[in-house]
């Protein structure tokens, strides 16, 4: 059970900075008052914030599944973006909102496969120093490791429980800038697990008011957030060793202090989203909430994979009251979401005034943009993107050619081309053979060590993780032939672990029902088209591919009501019988929030990870067929005929291996979906179900 600590008193704090040392470049007690500055009142500044998001490691413009150059992504393309704002601007500061240390081939590398030394520099932070980056935050992800590797690679000594006390630890090298947390604390101290907060003496060349240009000093004061559900996304490395609080309340807490010690400018990165819900110290996504707090100049956010601001957008979060995703402000705060992947540099340019006693933002004057990578489209659908920045390749040229040595590893062969393109619309090619590694290693410990639950039936849900979300390139699609460990990486994307939860028929049906949330509510006596996806992320739509289990979905039924003759062995399955199911560590301690699985129904936690589970299996069975690792689907859809079409989005090209696993109800119907993201528009004939 995660603890909750109350946040401590504003004295105990500040008392508590001063003793460590952590909070601001300026450690003096809060009551020393300020040096009298030199500037001259009315002076005028520019101030450029450049922000990064969600790099996940993606360092070079490659895809390290499909052993390609992938020009859509990779921080050499953000690179140059970042080169040119820097021009514009001459007064800037580079800062970056975590998730940066996971998420691709390499990463995995450095810290699972060939970890990394104390001595040595992460590459995503080699690359970072490199390009002067003054502050990060830290996002979810960053935990995914654990607390002892997060400790090592961003050099720092934390005071936690399995790890050794400060005193007796050596700092690792780590990034060159500062990074700051303020909402996760030690269970053991009681105090912020990172220093909550920085206080950053930038030097700006400035205008006088005769006209003079002159250099002067701006205190930036950023303060870090990330989302309180890390406790259960991340409890097998967290749980008993660091709590949260609020993000709300940590702001309250920390922002007067900031100011107190002189910040002119108060800067939030917040590694989470826009949520108006009823607020909760709990919440996945406050961003909204910190930007009432008084004192917030700015905001940087992410973690939810978008873009802000962006005049078009149809996402829900940014069409919320008091959020104008044309100018860039969460009520009235300057906000960039600089997307994910390195697609997207956030830009905030501020207006600064000096009133004598501190600089002033002029609101007026604030532009908030999103410089992408992405330029121009081709009359062929193609792209056009920036150029690489060619310093970067040669910084981490080492590990690049480790990690495509080490993905080239051969495992098995297949005698079809596994895949995702039609994940959501009924082929299970490229997910059954994830919960056949699944099942059959949760089975084997169950019979070994958990004979209490020998007679329960064990299953598996997996889901297609890569599902279009990001471009017509994000889908698994491992070739027939020879496998590698890149191919099991491609078909199983996270770091995950393996967890078995034990749940009666009634929570199978609860989860599936919230599985089938992926899916719009279709109108069958429609006549115009009509979207069959809704926006509930791919990687949420768990499935069933077994022989053995069967289900309906009735998308013209409401979220909640869509799951259909649900049988178990041909038999309708009993509300009260008991199952195994074998899942990841991030669904059964309540990632996603499915109902009733919240971490309290898990019977064993396993170390071992679902990508090196898979590629055990892999290894072991050697040959893949699809008659016996691709063909089981467990679901289809009920059978409706509707007026007018159903469409999804896919890679466009892509119907011969739709009817290769036989579904032959899906035809094109457009080349381009308009998106921008270089997907081709399908029917599916709900008539003809497979």
């Amino acid at each position: 059970m995660n603890r909750q600590f109350p946040l401590l008193p504003l004295t105990v704090i500040v008392a508590s900075l001063m003793l460590h040392g952590c909070g601001s470049s300026d450690d003096s007690p809060v009551s020393v008052p300020v040096p009298a500055s030199t500037t001259a009142t009315g002076t005028k500044a520019t101030l450029a914030l450049l922000e990064t998001t969600d790099l996940h490691t993606n360092v070079m413009s490659y895809d390290y599944f499909k052993l390609a150059e992938d020009k859509s992504l990779g921080f050499e393309r953000t690179a140059t973006l970042i080169s040119a704002a820097r021009k514009e601007f001459p007064n800037n500061l580079l800062l970056d909102n975590g998730d940066t240390i996971q998420g691709t081939a390499l990463s995995d590398y450095q810290a699972l496969v060939n970890p990394i030394s104390c001595d040595q520099t992460l590459a995503i932070y080699k690359v970072m120093n490199q390009f002067g980056y003054e502050g990060g935050g830290i996002g979810n992800h960053e935990f995914n490791y654990g607390l002892p590797y997060l400790n090592q690679v961003t050099g720092n000594t934390f005071n936690v429980d399995g790890i050794a006390d400060p005193s007796q630890q050596k700092a690792c090298a780590g990034p060159k800038f500062p990074q700051v947390l303020a909402n996760v604390y030690s269970a053991k101290t009681k105090q912020p697990l990172f220093q909550p907060y920085k206080i950053l003496t930038k030097k700006v060349s400035a205008t006088t008011p005769d006209g003079k240009t002159v250099d002067a000093e701006i205190k930036v004061g950023i303060i870090g957030f990330t989302p309180p559900t890390i406790l259960s996304w991340d409890k097998r490395w967290l749980d008993g060793k660091v709590y949260t609080v609020g993000v709300k309340e940590a702001a309250e807490q920390f922002i007067p202090e900031m100011k107190a010690k002189g910040a002119d400018l108060i800067v939030v990165i917040s590694h989470g989203g826009l949520d108006n819900g009823p607020y909760s110290p709990t919440m996945e996504n406050g961003s909204y909430y910190l930007s009432k707090v008084a004192g917030v100049d700015a905001m940087l956010i992410g973690h939810s994979h978008q873009t802000f601001p962006d005049a078009a957008s149809t996402v829900s979060q940014f069409n919320l009251p008091g959020v104008d995703k044309a100018a860039g402000t969460v009520n009235g705060v300057p906000t960039v979401m600089g997307n994910f992947w390195g697609k997207t540099l956030g830009l905030i340019k501020l207006e600064l005034n000096y009133d004598g006693k501190s600089w002033v933002v002029d609101k007026s004057k604030t532009v908030a943009q999103a410089r992408n990578t992405q330029i121009s489209q081709n009359p062929d659908k193609t792209y056009n993107y920036v150029d690489v920045d060619p310093s970067v390749a040669p910084i981490i040229d080492t590990e690049h050619k480790a990690t495509i040595a080490y993905v080239k590893t051969p495992i098995g062969t297949s005698d079809y081309q596994m895949n995702s393109y039609f994940a959501d619309v009924g082929d299970p090619g490229a997910i059954e053979i994830v919960n056949q590694a699944q099942a059959d290693y949760v089975a084997t410990y169950v019979k070994a060590n958990l004979p209490q639950y020998a007679g329960l039936p064990v299953l598996s849900v997996s889901a297609p993780f890569k599902s279009g979300f990001a471009n017509a390139n994000d889908y698994t699609d491992v070739m027939a032939g020879n496998m590698a460990i890149n191919n099991a990486a491609d078909l199983y994307l996270y770091p995950n672990t393996i967890y078995a939860v034990k749940v009666a028929g009634s929570d199978i049906k609860n989860w599936l029902e919230k599985a089938a949330t992926r899916f719009n509510t279709i109108d069958p006596a429609k006549t115009a088209p009509q979207a069959l996806i809704s926006g509930f992320p791919g990687y949420n739509f768990d499935m069933f591919t077994s022989a053995d289990i069967h289900y309906e979905i009735d998308v013209t039924q409401p979220v909640n009501s869509r799951i259909k003759n649900l049988t178990y062995k041909g038999v309708a399955v009993n509300p009260a019988k008991e199952f195994i199911i074998a899942t990841n560590n991030y669904r059964a301690s309540g990632g996603g929030n499915f109902p009733g699985i919240d971490g309290s129904k898990t019977i064993y936690a396993s170390p071992d990870a679902n990508r090196d589970v898979l590629i055990a299996y892999i290894k072991n069975i050697k040959a893949i067929t699809r008659a016996k690792n691709g063909s089981d689907r467990s679901w289809s859809f009920t059978k409706v005929t509707t007026a007018g079409p159903v469409t999804f989005s896919s890679a466009p090209n892509k119907l011969p291996l739709a009817q290769a696993a036989g579904l032959n109800n899906i035809s094109v119907v457009a080349s381009d979906d308009g998106s921008g993201k270089g997907l081709a528009v399908y029917g599916i004939d709900l008539s003809k179900v497979q």
